[in-house]
């Protein structure tokens, strides 16, 4: 079976002429079902922790977005129900996390995908160190560290960035192994990062940046304590403990590498979980200030809220600040000014909104909220995220999650939150089937084509 990727219609713009719309048909090889080990990655959000009932406040929104939609007149079950008028964005600034755990057909599909269709010039990779030396310390001939290896070195050759998440110790460096966690000497990782460094860019010496590795993340949401079982305090001074050493590594290597925070799950305090605000704290009070080349690591989810708003509301999931994009963002950038780091950029390492729009079951128990967006809600909200870390100078670039989760494994049929977010869907002509063998898109994806080529608006984004 040969699966046929249809470019909606579209018009070209010029400073004078308006060219003629066209279709373009983008033919793609049969998909391949993942064979190989299971996928790495889990969702940004705790499964069934939700943060607990706020004190309502009131604050006045940001400016919403320029050009709202206008509503056509008769629109159909399969054309976009509205004219969107997209601000145009640089692609630079933007980049997609996908799965590393591909076979080889996958992987070139999906970079097929992001270079030619999305093109942005970043992809995230979270590298779980455990599959990468699964037996001891000196290990690099796994064939995961390999196919790793493989994969950065063809994202480099097409022109990509690349950040590393690096988490999940293996067992041989925990004495405790309950779900995930660090290590429990923390110069396991500063080794690690140290071989994996000198390996995948081997000419020592050089500024890496540009070559293969262009950016490291120090971990993964080690506010959850599902990523932080071992013998390290949890909480934000355990995670320093982490970060020095690693720190030390990788600047030994490169005095110019991206270094970033491990961008926090936005929750409050539970039995599973640290507050992140207050995480973020104490890693300041722990010696976090004293670093001046690096990038904070944040996670501003959103639930079923706009970019622009603030808290609180009454639907359900919008009665705490944590449940807002903006209020995350605003609360640590109080938390870096007031700790000598307001020239500091934050590093949106993961972001999104899920919708469960099209999917035949129902969403994850504790998720009941991604049926408050449906695909064009994602898609306007995520745009619209998109233009204000690219309007304010304190962004880096922005790593949307996630390019195509519900592709693969079946875990659409699994209820898995993470296909919610993903960009790919089963089925065809914009039209989500979860028992087809084809793939199509969601209206985000086409969006994120149309707004990072100028002289281009598409006609429809389905």
């Amino acid at each position: 079976m040969r699966r046929q990727f249809q470019i909606p219609v579209l018009f070209f713009t010029g400073a004078v002429l308006l060219w003629m719309m066209a279709f373009i048909a983008l033919g793609a090889g049969e998909r391949q079902v993942v064979q190989a080990p299971t996928i790495t990655v889990r969702g940004p959000i705790i499964g069934g922790v939700q943060p607990p009932v706020g004190t309502p406040f009131l604050v006045q929104t940001l400016a919403p977005i320029e050009g709202s939609p206008i509503p056509t007149i008769a629109p159909t079950t399969t054309a976009t129900p509205f004219r969107i008028r997209l601000p145009n964005l640089n692609p630079e600034m933007m980049g997609v996390q996908l799965e590393v755990n591909l076979s080889d057909e996958d992987w070139a599909e999906a970079m097929r995908r992001v270079t030619d269709n999305l093109s942005v010039r970043w992809i995230k990779l979270q590298i779980p160190w455990r599959e990468m030396q699964p037996d001891r310390p000196d290990q690099i001939d796994s064939p995961f560290f390999r196919r790793v290896e493989q994969y950065i070195e063809d994202a480099n050759r097409r022109g990509l960035n690349v950040l590393l998440s690096i988490a999940k110790a293996p067992s041989w460096s925990r004495s405790i192994l309950d779900e995930d966690g660090p290590p429990d000497d923390p110069q396991a990782l500063a080794d690690f990062l140290t071989l994996l460094l000198r390996e995948i860019n081997p000419n020592e010496g050089r500024d890496l940046v540009g070559d293969y590795i262009d950016a490291i993340e120090i971990w993964n949401e080690p506010n959850l304590r599902r990523e932080w079982q071992g013998t390290l305090p949890f909480s934000g001074a355990g995670y320093m403990q982490l970060f020095a050493p690693a720190y030390n590594a990788i600047r030994a290597v490169s005095p110019t590498m991206p270094i970033i925070t491990a961008g926090l799950a936005p929750t409050s305090n539970t039995v599973g979980s640290v507050d992140d605000v207050d995480y973020l704290q104490q890693m300041y009070a722990a010696g976090l200030g004293q670093y001046n080349d690096i990038f904070i690591g944040v996670h501003p989810f959103s639930w079923g809220n706009p970019p622009d708003a603030l808290c609180c509301g009454t639907r359900g999931w919008d009665d705490n600040p944590h449940f807002f994009f903006a209020e995350t963002i605003r609360s640590y950038r109080q938390i870096m000014t007031a700790n000598g780091h307001e020239n500091l950029k934050l590093w949106v390492t993961e972001f999104g909104w899920a919708t469960w729009d099209g999917f035949p079951n129902e969403p994850p128990p504790g998720s009941e909220w991604m049926r408050f967006n449906d695909k064009w809600t994602q898609a306007q909200y995520t745009i619209r995220a998109f233009e204000i870390m690219q309007t304010a100078d304190y962004f880096a670039p922005a790593i949307l999650w996630n390019l195509n989760f519900a592709v693969l494994n079946n875990l659409v049929n699994e209820r898995d939150e993470r296909t919610a977010y993903s960009l790919m869907v089963p089925g065809s002509a914009g039209v989500v089937d979860v028992e087809s063998d084809d793939v199509t898109e969601r209206p985000l994806y086409w969006m994120i084509y149309d707004a990072v080529r100028p002289d281009i608006q598409l006609e429809r984004y389905d």
